[in-house]
């Protein structure tokens, strides 16, 4: 007997320590969770989300519109050269700003995290200085910046679409009942009255049958389909945008407290 209870007793603190060990990776699990800045990662997938799904879909979209001008709306090259260089410049443009926000994307929720109350405990007590302070004042600005530019850019992406749609309505309502009563061939559109092409393109619109066929291309039905997604991804990155500007600025004012000497830190 009095051999066994050393022995229980050791087993008993083992036991003990053991507990010990699993509610202290319970804490530490608790306390990294508690330190996501769960509003930045939020914006950065959407942000990330966002942009894929415009620059994806957008550069594919354009690629199906000129082929789709090319071959119903102008038979010669002279006339939609000026639309294929904007195209081309369109593109480009469309890389450069997937490169962009994949970068500024991450830098953003780099700073999230070292905004954080759990920052603070990992590091111990660190100061604010100057240049970091501006460093987070020049984000909210920039973000500020980039909302508004990607508010034009979200009105823009929503032109192709309403031009789409337009042409998408027509083709329906050459298949309804009233229409049927007419001739079909009276019905057109004529994409030189927006500015794609010139006025002297020849044939430049398509009518009646013509103009049914062109609706049942893949290059109509799918470049029509890809605008919309596009524009809704712009839409998204609108609002990522939104979230990142509310969690900047809520950034900048946690390093402004801290470099007043308070001691509470709470995170975004």
């Amino acid at each position: 007997m009095d051999g066994m209870k050393p022995a229980m007793e050791s087993s008993a603190e083992e036991n003990q320590d053991e507990r010990e060990e699993s509610k202290g990776c319970l804490d530490c699990c608790i306390k990294c969770l508690g330190g996501v800045p769960y509003a930045s990662l939020v914006a950065t997938i959407l942000c990330f989300s966002g942009v894929a799904l415009f620059c994806g879909c957008g550069h594919v979209a354009l690629t199906g519109t000129v082929k789709m001008l090319e071959n119903h709306f102008s038979h010669i090259s002279s006339d939609h050269a000026t639309l294929i260089d904007v195209v081309q410049v369109l593109q480009y443009i469309i890389y450069g700003i997937g490169s962009f926000f994949f970068l500024y994307g991450i830098i953003l929720l780099a700073e999230g995290f070292y905004t954080t109350s759990a920052v603070k405990e990992m590091h111990s007590e660190f100061k604010t200085t100057v240049c970091g302070r501006c460093i987070s004042a020049m984000f909210v600005f920039l973000t500020y910046i980039l909302g508004l530019a990607w508010l034009g850019i979200f009105g823009f992406s929503a032109v192709p679409v309403f031009l789409f749609y337009n042409m998408w309505t027509t083709c329906v309502a050459m298949k309804s009942p009233i229409a049927n009563l007419t001739s079909v061939d009276n019905i057109c559109v004529d994409v030189r009255q927006y500015g794609v092409i010139p006025w002297n393109a020849e044939p430049g619109k398509a009518c009646g049958q013509t103009l049914a066929d062109i609706c049942n291309t893949s290059e109509f039905y799918l470049s029509y389909h890809l605008y919309i997604v596009a524009c809704a991804g712009a839409g998204a990155t609108v609002i990522a945008l939104l979230i990142y500007m509310m969690a900047t600025t809520y950034n900048y004012a946690v390093l402004k407290f801290k470099s007043h000497g308070h001691a509470h830190t709470t995170k975004f």
